[in-house]
């Protein structure tokens, strides 16, 4: 045979559907995040700069959409974003148009670890004055229980106040590395895996949720119920 070469048909018209329809989802994961910043940041439980968020962009590779590092979570412009890889390495696409010096979160190894799991589609950390107290309040136990609040129907999978909620608390630390490698086996436990969220010491709560809504739902139900305990232990 002579030298015969063969190519794909490619229709240009799909191909611009497909890039319009990612630029668009991304265009609402980002709106989507600056709005929950917005409400978070107006309850107070993500002042200044602190506190990170993110969504799932993708899962083969997984492709993360994180607040980037420093940014004002009440004021986030559509720039004010990092795409990361599987190792928390930012990664660009063209549709992007995120800040040349944004940098990921220093703790974006922790999202990884909670974005492995399959079911989980966002993730919100934050900085809440009852989530601080408590995280060193009931360091020395490990964690701390909630038993027998209306408001625990609203995590995920839970159906009756009837239930013990154990929320780990983890030590402070920089070695975001280390903490990540702790999480993991909580998280895959197959049977009693570490589900909704989790307190570092005197700094706040991480929770996660299928979407970003129920992601939010999550944060407002353990704050609320941070705050019930709190002023329990300390008679506020």
């Amino acid at each position: 045979m002579t030298g015969r070469t063969t190519t794909v048909d490619i229709d240009p018209a799909q191909l611009e559907r497909e890039l319009a329809a990612s630029a668009e989802a991304l265009r609402t994961s980002v709106d989507a995040l600056r709005d929950t910043g917005r409400m978070l940041h107006g309850r107070g439980w993500s002042l200044g700069t602190s506190s990170n968020y993110s969504v799932v962009l993708d899962r083969d590779p997984l492709e993360l959409l994180l607040t980037a590092s420093g940014k004002d979570k009440g004021r986030l412009e559509r720039s004010d974003f990092v795409r990361v890889d599987p190792r928390g390495h930012r990664i660009e696409r063209p549709d992007d148009r995120f800040g040349a010096d944004n940098k990921p979160s220093a703790e974006t190894l922790l999202h990884i670890a909670l974005a492995e799991l399959p079911e989980t589609g966002a993730v919100l950390h934050t900085h809440s004055v009852w989530a601080t107290l408590l995280s060193d309040r009931y360091f020395e136990e490990g964690g701390l229980e909630i038993e027998g609040f209306e408001m625990l129907k609203g995590l995920e999978g839970i159906t009756t106040h009837e239930t013990k909620k154990w929320v780990p608390i983890f030590d402070n630390t920089q070695d975001i590395a280390a903490l990540a490698k702790q999480l993991r086996p909580l998280l895959h436990d197959p049977d009693n895996p570490l589900e909704h969220g989790f307190l570092i010491r005197k700094h706040g709560l991480y929770t996660w949720g299928r979407n970003l809504a129920a992601a939010r739902r999550h944060v407002e139900v353990f704050e609320f119920l941070f705050e019930c305990l709190g002023r329990q232990e300390f008679g506020a």
